[in-house]
């Protein structure tokens, strides 16, 4: 965000007076331009006033960027390399952030707002802002050309299955199996990489869950926001700049089971977690979701025993686990600026004991859907009719 025309000066008095941390961005508008003597109309003022509040809790230039509508990623390469996604692709974007140790100034200040670290000792951060919003900086030594920064935007508002049939991103004949999905209690993996929209997804299928259900969340930062009367969102805590008061996904699952949860929802599989995941949808916990980067249905099981051990389970027990835990994998894929649900895959057993997750439909995003004849009828068999 920038100041308004022929203002610049006046912006770096209020960001003077920021700094010293004596006052509040509206009183710091006002003392700044009484100061200088000058005389600003009202739309003036409100610009001022705007870039002022984005510089004491909000991403400062960028600010205007997090806050389009459209816009899902913020991505600053240098001062004047800034990019966004607004869903059909990289776009470079004319802002000017100053200098390299602007940028670094930036970082570190971002860092800040999210509680926590950035310097030369912990040169690389993950954080959530105030508002959601996901950050990841680099500094440098270990990025060449100086601070880099990804902003992930969190997007509030929940779409509907009927508006992601309208946008494209599943095939009506197939929103008819996944509500059946939901109400007949199946449990889902939803899997793709990242950007695809596996949460947008996620949440929209949550928001079919009967009213009279309590769901629980678990996420490394809140994302799922769905349409539901009751939700207990649960977030994993970093340790502080001590190296103390750490809270992990494990824990919160944990903890999620003691709740009295109808369905239990773990935002996404990094690590050992999926464990505790499988375990509670072994014992009763039926109706859950998770999500997992991965790059097709066929490859969900090495992803889930790559996972799986890091808490030390065996190959052998994850397809045990796994098998009677898991149902159905929905798969997202982004092609050309589309993000699409591509492919539909049955969990089970394979002839040798191993876990397998057979490909029962596919989509391209824009033609006809294809299917297996042989999964897809186990699949209508157990979900169906819709």
């Amino acid at each position: 965000m920038s100041a308004p025309a022929g203002e610049t000066s006046l912006l770096d008095d209020v960001r003077a007076r920021l700094a010293a941390g004596r006052t509040g961005a509206g009183e710091a508008v006002r003392e700044a331009v009484r100061d200088s003597g000058r005389v600003l109309g009202s739309d003036a003022l409100r610009d001022l006033e705007r870039a002022a509040r984005a510089e004491l809790t909000g991403a400062g230039p960028l600010q205007s960027l997090l806050d389009a509508p459209d816009v899902t990623d913020v991505l600053v390469n240098g001062p004047d390399d800034v990019w966004v996604d607004r869903g059909g692709g990289l776009e470079r974007v004319p802002v000017h952030l100053g200098s390299a140790t602007g940028v670094r100034a930036l970082a570190v200040r971002l860092a800040a707002l999210g509680g926590q670290r950035l310097d030369d000792a912990c040169p690389t951060v993950d954080a959530r802002l105030p508002d959601g919003t996901r950050l990841h900086a680099v500094l440098e030594p270990l990025a060449e050309t100086g601070a880099v920064i990804s902003l992930r935007v969190l997007r509030t508002r929940a779409f509907t299955l009927d508006e992601l049939v309208a946008g494209g991103a599943l095939p009506r004949q197939w929103a008819g199996l996944l509500r059946s999905l939901v109400l007949r209690r199946a449990n889902v993996l939803v899997s793709g990489g990242t950007g695809t929209g596996k949460t947008t997804l996620l949440a929209a299928l949550l928001s079919l869950v009967p009213d009279d259900e309590r769901v629980v969340t678990v996420e490394e930062a809140r994302e799922l926001r769905p349409t539901h009367p009751h939700v207990v969102h649960l977030a994993a805590r970093r340790a502080n700049v001590e190296g103390a008061g750490s809270v992990g996904l494990a824990d919160l699952v944990r903890n999620a089971l003691r709740m009295r949860p109808d369905r239990i929802v773990l935002g996404e599989c990094r690590g050992a977690e999926v464990r505790e995941v499988l375990m509670a949808m072994n014992t009763g916990h039926d109706g859950g979701f998770a999500t997992l980067h991965a790059n097709a249905v066929a490859v969900v099981p090495a992803r889930l025993e790559a996972l799986a051990s890091l808490a030390g389970m065996t190959r052998e027990a994850v397809a045990a686990q796994a098998a009677g835990a898991l149902d159905v994998v929905l798969h997202l894929r982004r092609s050309h600026g589309a993000r699409y649900l591509a492919e539909i895959g049955l969990v089970g057993r394979g002839p040798s004991g191993e876990l397998e997750v057979r490909p029962a439909a596919r989509w391209d995003g824009s033609g006809g859907c294809a299917v297996e004849p042989g999964a897809w009828a186990d699949l209508t068999g157990r979900y169906g009719p819709w």
